[in-house]
C-alpha cells in the first residue's frame, strides 16, 4: 500500500501534468482542443476540466466504474486507463472547528481526493443518453439561428442592464460589432448575411461585457488578451449549440503570454463566462423548441435481423422510461408497438413453418376448443 508521501507526490504530479498541458496552449490547434473540452464539460470545475484535458483531450462524458454499470448499463473495457478528477472531502465541523475557521457553516471542504473515472469511449453496453442526444442540428437552419439570436438579444435588453442595438455594417469600419463600456451597450451589424457569424458576434461582445466592463476586475487586460478571451467564449458557446466556427474563431486567437499564472487566470475567466452563456443559450433553445430529443434513425423493420430487432426494442423501451415530453413519449411508444407487431408476426410465421415441417407433432388445442369439450 502506498504511503501518504507517495500519494501526495502522485497527486502533485497529476496537477503538474495538467499545468504542463495548459502551458502548451499557445498553439492554436491545442487551444481549439482545450475549448472543445470546455464545451463538453462546462459543469465541471476549472481544475477538473484541466485534469480531464491533460489526461484525455478527446473525452466527452465521464463517470465512475460503478456508475457506468448502475446508471447506464455499460461496463468499462478491460485495460482502460482511468482519468483522475478531484472530488472534495466534506467534513461536518465541530463547534471548536467552526470557531477556529471563523464560520457558522456546519460543513466545510477539508481537502480533495482524486477519483478514477472513465470516458464513454472506454466503455461498452447500452446506448447512452447525454447532452448530445438533444440534437441542436436544427440550429444549423438559418431561421433557427436567427430565432436564437433574437431571443438572446431580447433577453439581454429585457432581463439585464445591457442595451443591445443594431446598426448597418457599413458604419462599423470593418468590424462585426462592439461593446461600449461607458454606456454598457452592445452594437451589432444588423445586416450581417451570415446568421451564425451574427450570433457568434453577439456572444463575443457579451463576453466583453462580462469580462471587461467598467466594473469588471479584468477591465485593464491588454487588448489582445481581451479579444482572445471574448473569442474563446464565443467559440465555446457556438460549439455547444453544434455550430463550428473554428474557421474564423481560431484565426482571431492571439498568441498567449508564457506566464503560467496569467494563463490559468485567463482560462478560469473564460470558463466562468462560458458556463453562463451556455446555461442561457440552453434555456433559450428549450423555450424556442429548438432543443429536441434525438430521434431514432429510420429502420426498415423487415430488413433487421431478430437480434437487431430485439436490441432496437430494448433501446426504445429505455428511452421511453427516461422521457418527460408527452408528445415524444407517445411517438416512441408507437414505434415500440410497430416493433412488437413485427416480432409477433415473425414468431407466428416461424411457428406455422415449424408446424408444416413437423405434421406429426400435435398442436395445443385453443381455449375455445377446450371449452366446447367440457
Amino acid at each position: 500500500m502506498p504511503s501518504k508521501a507517495d500519494v501526495k507526490a502522485w497527486k502533485a504530479q497529476l496537477v503538474a501534468q495538467a499545468e504542463q498541458q495548459i502551458l502548451k496552449l499557445t498553439d492554436s490547434g491545442q487551444f481549439k482542443q482545450y475549448l472543445n473540452t470546455l464545451a463538453k464539460f462546462h459543469h465541471y470545475s476549472a481544475r477538473n476540466i484541466d485534469l480531464i484535458y491533460a489526461q484525455n483531450p478527446q473525452a466527452t462524458q465521464v463517470a465512475g466504474f460503478k456508475q457506468w454499470q448502475k446508471a447506464f448499463n455499460r461496463t468499462v473495457n478491460r485495460g482502460a486507463k482511468a482519468i483522475r478528477i478531484a472530488a472534495p472531502i466534506i467534513k461536518k465541523l465541530t463547534p471548536a472547528e467552526q470557531k477556529h475557521l471563523d464560520t457558522t457553516d456546519e460543513r466545510a471542504i477539508v481537502g480533495y481526493r482524486y477519483l478514477p473515472v472513465f470516458d464513454v469511449a472506454q466503455t461498452s453496453g447500452e446506448p447512452v443518453l447525454s447532452a448530445k442526444d438533444f440534437v441542436k442540428e436544427n440550429l444549423a437552419d438559418h431561421q433557427n439561428v436567427t430565432s436564437l439570436y433574437n431571443a438572446f438579444k431580447d433577453y439581454l435588453n429585457q432581463q439585464t442592464d445591457l442595451k443591445v442595438s443594431e446598426v448597418p455594417l457599413a458604419t462599423l469600419n470593418g468590424a462585426k460589432g462592439y461593446f461600449q463600456p461607458s454606456t454598457n451597450e452592445i452594437v451589432i451589424g444588423g445586416d450581417e448575411p451570415d446568421n451564425a457569424l451574427k450570433l457568434k458576434t453577439l456572444y463575443h461582445e457579451y463576453a466583453h461585457s462580462q469580462l471587461h466592463g467598467l466594473k469588471s476586475a479584468f477591465k485593464d487586460r491588454p487588448r489582445a488578451y481581451q479579444e482572445t478571451q471574448a473569442e474563446a467564449v464565443a467559440y465555446v458557446a457556438m460549439q455547444n449549440i453544434g455550430v463550428d466556427t473554428s474557421h474564423y474563431s481560431l484565426g482571431y486567437v492571439a498568441t498567449w503570454a508564457k506566464d503560467k499564472a496569467v494563463i490559468h487566470s485567463a482560462l478560469s475567466e473564460i470558463q466562468q463566462v462560458s458556463n453562463k452563456v451556455i446555461e442561457l443559450s440552453d434555456g433559450l433553445t428549450k423555450q424556442l423548441g429548438l432543443q429536441e430529443a434525438q430521434k431514432e434513425p429510420e429502420h426498415d423493420l423487415k430488413k433487421l435481423s431478430a437480434q437487431e430487432l430485439n436490441k432496437f426494442y430494448q433501446r426504445l423501451q429505455q428511452q421511453v422510461q427516461q422521457m418527460t415530453n408527452p408528445q415524444q413519449k407517445t411517438q416512441f411508444k408507437n414505434q415500440l408497438h410497430e416493433i412488437h407487431e413485427e416480432i409477433s408476426e415473425r414468431t407466428q410465421k416461424q411457428l406455422q413453418a415449424f408446424a408444416e415441417q413437423n405434421p406429426g407433432i400435435k398442436q395445443p388445442e385453443s381455449e375455445l376448443d377446450q371449452s366446447l369439450k367440457r
